[in-house]
């Protein structure tokens, strides 16, 4: 199943000796960026910059580096998906976390197929979305838990399966089957009985092999696959 489907849970500590996540906002209503600045700032995030549409996103994206775009979908403009699109493609480290009304499958698959490492919802408590933005700066993904059983559906009556050839060893298989099933890498980790600093390797080289950005599209090519 999309990773991970149980409910966000706390994020990781931001310890005061620690830098502060890096963040930009992206959201065509200005009260809701200054209440959402806000929350986080109080929740130990740095709101480094804000945009009302996709292409002042991309702009800022370059001029600030921040760790995580928490994005809007529905913008004038060059909207969600495509700026998506566009930082995951000029600025790899930069992740996108998108923070929606929408709860529609569509656009949950269409955001993180263009990249996002995340998708959570709009009408969601604040720590979800401040733990979704901690795991993303950690290389993580996250899926509100009230869309991503919908989206597992879709995903196994729907689409079609990818090309079989992947390349992938018998252990990355393994893997890649846990990723699906929403484990994390502490628990992959324990499953296999290896390290988790050897997990972590396996899935950068399952990414590198796939030819995809993170984690949630490692799931979604294994449902397609047939392999969860």
């Amino acid at each position: 199943m999309i990773p991970p489907i149980t409910p966000v849970l706390d994020p990781p500590a931001l310890g005061s000796g620690h830098a502060s996540v890096r963040v930009v906002l992206v959201d065509d209503h200005l009260s809701f960026r200054a209440g959402l600045r806000e929350l986080l700032g109080f929740h130990g995030l740095d709101v480094v910059g804000e945009a009302a549409d996709g292409d002042a996103a991309l702009q800022l994206v370059q001029e600030t580096a921040p760790d995580v775009v928490v994005m809007d979908l529905d913008m004038p403009g060059v909207a969600g998906v495509e700026a998506t699109r566009r930082i995951s493609a000029t600025a790899p480290s930069t992740r996108v976390l998108v923070l929606s009304a929408s709860d529609e499958d569509t656009d949950v698959l269409e955001a993180i197929l263009a990249g996002a490492s995340g998708y959570l919802l709009k009408r969601g408590p604040i720590e979800d979305l401040v733990a979704g933005i901690s795991r993303a700066a950690a290389g993580e993904s996250t899926v509100s838990p009230a869309i991503a059983g919908s989206v597992l559906r879709r995903l196994r009556e729907n689409a079609p399966a990818p090309a079989a050839s992947s390349g992938l060893t018998d252990r990355e298989l393994q893997v890649l089957r846990l990723i699906a099933d929403g484990k994390d890498n502490g628990q992959i980790a324990a499953e296999l009985h290896i390290s988790p600093k050897t997990v972590k390797n396996h899935i950068s080289n399952i990414l590198m092999k796939l030819q995809i950005e993170n984690r949630i599209q490692a799931a979604v090519y294994a449902v397609r696959a047939g392999l969860a």
